[in-house]
């Protein structure tokens, strides 16, 4: 169980960093961007691209006392910080470079300092003669982008991670995008969103692998957490339902109930399993080398799908900023497959050394085995022990 517990060891609660959001219009002769997204990480220089929450970040303190700053002494902060950040921006026209210009720093007054603070910035620059279209961007290391452009009625949006740069946004209408792109784009990051910026999500899909190794209650299982986290990424993309930040701690705390709860399912499910193997024999001394592999139940069915409706939440936080572009129904699809092939892949992953340990100790792996039993209660255990900490941590100490 060693994998195991080096991905525990670096356990940490999710969806901390998320990406900032960039509104941009591009006129004749200039483009106007208004730019919302939590300074103070930027002024830290704390790199994005790696961590998940800033807490993981060696610059985490020097973080903390930029969200205790008031407006005024944040924005006196950011305008000392600008030019090195504004080095990590792409903004050209055309093959042209061009130098944003810092016009406002919209701050909020100084809230809960354990709440992410979003501000506004409106960045200028003058275009040249001309019709070169716009393209914006920037470094990986301030973390992902989403880019919004809407004009005569349409609407352009682009989610970017990686250093990645929009599409050419023109001076009349908007950026176009292929079918193709959007789909090959959306897929990666759903998949980024499970591994490796998803850890609370990987520990409940091994949840759900560890209560049986048997296909058919593996496949119920991931089938309704997928339909639940679908629901609510559609419903969050569309408008319908929304998490306001200071609440998040809230979906944050369930997300890491519903980990102990099939952790603590599986003990128990696993506990019964070893009682019925136990009066099968008669109450000797003789050795039960398999019973009978845990039935999927409804109940069962319904707590997963109930807690995928929460997850999906945890997701809903990239795409809840997009429009209804183009490609929207392309965009959510993809997303929701990537996340599918993550969750897959840890389950591949799972089971590749769950019968590599098999293989080692020189027995047959089976669903009904003990020794599949025994693992998947130490490994449960370890799940609900981090799930335990998240929900006080979520909780108690947040």
């Amino acid at each position: 169980m060693a994998w195991l517990l080096s991905m525990l060891a670096v356990a940490s609660p999710a969806h901390e960093v998320q990406p900032a959001v960039a509104d941009v219009e591009v006129g004749a002769d200039a483009v106007t961007i208004q730019l919302r997204t939590a300074l103070e990480p930027l002024i830290a220089g704390i790199d994005l691209s790696t961590i998940e929450d800033t807490n993981d970040s060696p610059l985490s303190d020097q973080n903390d006392a930029l969200r205790r700053l008031s407006p005024e002494e944040l924005r006196a902060a950011t305008e000392e910080a600008w030019p090195a950040i504004a080095a990590q921006i792409t903004l050209q026209a055309g093959e042209q470079p061009l130098t944003p210009v810092l016009e406002t720093v919209d701050i909020p007054e100084v809230g809960d300092p354990e709440i992410r603070r979003d501000s506004i910035l409106t960045l200028t620059a003058a275009l040249p003669d001309g019709d070169a279209p716009v393209i914006f961007g920037w470094d990986s290391e301030l973390g992902g982008l989403v880019v919004r452009q809407v004009a005569d009625g349409e609407s352009y949006d682009d989610f970017l991670t990686g250093g990645a740069l929009s599409e050419p946004m023109p001076r009349t209408g908007v950026a176009e995008q292929s079918l193709g792109d959007v789909v090959v784009r959306y897929l990666i990051s759903g998949f980024d969103h499970i591994i490796p910026k998803g850890l609370d999500h990987i520990l409940f899909v091994l949840g759900l692998f560890f209560y049986a190794l048997a296909w058919r209650p593996l496949l119920w299982q991931v089938t309704a957490f997928t339909a639940a986290h679908t629901v609510t990424l559609a419903l969050a993309t569309l408008g319908i339902v929304n998490i306001a930040d200071d609440a998040m701690w809230i979906v944050e705390a369930i997300i890491a109930a519903s980990i102990v709860y099939v952790a603590v399912e599986n003990v128990l499910v696993a506990r019964r399993g070893r009682v019925v193997a136990a009066a099968a024999a008669g109450g000797g001394t003789v050795r039960v080398e398999a019973v009978d592999a845990p039935t999927i139940t409804p109940a069962r069915i319904a707590v997963v799908f109930a807690f995928g409706l929460l997850h999906g939440l945890g997701f809903a936080s990239v795409l809840s900023e997009f429009g209804l572009g183009e490609h929207f129904v392309a965009s959510l699809i993809a997303f929701n497959v990537g996340v599918e092939l993550g969750q897959l892949a840890v389950i591949a992953v799972a089971l590749l050394l769950v019968w590599a340990t098999f293989e080692v100790l020189g027995r047959r792996l089976h669903p009904e085995s003990e020794g599949f039993r025994a693992i998947s209660v130490v490994g449960s255990l370890l799940i609900g022990a981090v799930g335990l900490w998240w929900v006080i941590e979520r909780t108690l100490l947040g």
